[in-house]
């Protein structure tokens, strides 16, 4: 196993986590009290929790964190926040739907990452004591939750049609 190819790329994810939380949180507060609000409020911690895990790995493999990716991302996240969503002050349909789709997009590259690490454990002893697949099943949940808010944000985005602010979707958590 190449640790210091794997490390580079585990920095890179570490970097797009921290957007990401920031990201996630940011739409829980703008979503509070729907469950639209709850379901991103428990996404971010499990985002966290899966940062967590990577710098786990990370020190697993006796890897360094890069500090400078972190900090543009962490840059990057704000800057990203300066784009027009239609409204000049407050939040709009369309940024409730680019936030969810790049959430969306987010997470299937932290599945395409789990699934490569699983696939990795398999022989590397290192990585053997990460239980993979539990990360895999909870980001492919993610992902389904996800999509169906993603999919209600573009109806209110692009067709007017009203966010509903009641669950529409079987009680399932972030990930569980």
């Amino acid at each position: 196993m190449d640790v210091k190819l794997l490390g580079i790329y585990l920095n890179d994810h570490l970097s797009g986590a921290r957007a990401g939380i920031d990201l996630a949180r940011r739409a829980a507060r703008e979503n509070q009290g729907n469950p639209l609000g709850d379901f991103l409020a428990t996404l971010s911690a499990e985002l966290e929790q899966d940062r967590a895990l990577v710098e786990q790995v990370l020190r697993t493999l006796k890897v360094p964190r890069d500090t400078l990716k972190q900090s543009v991302a962490w840059v990057g996240e704000k800057v990203a926040r300066l784009k027009l969503n239609g409204r000049l002050v407050r939040y709009s349909p369309l940024s409730r739907f680019e936030e969810l789709e790049a959430l969306f997009l987010g997470t299937q590259g932290r599945r395409a990452m789990w699934r490569m690490l699983r696939r990795l454990a398999r022989t590397e002893r290192q990585l053997a004591g990460f239980d993979f697949e539990v990360l895999v099943a909870r980001t492919e949940m993610q992902l389904r939750n996800l999509e169906r808010w993603r999919l209600q944000a573009a109806d209110t985005a692009f067709t007017h049609a009203p966010f509903i602010s009641t669950s529409l979707f079987p009680a399932e958590n972030a990930g569980q």
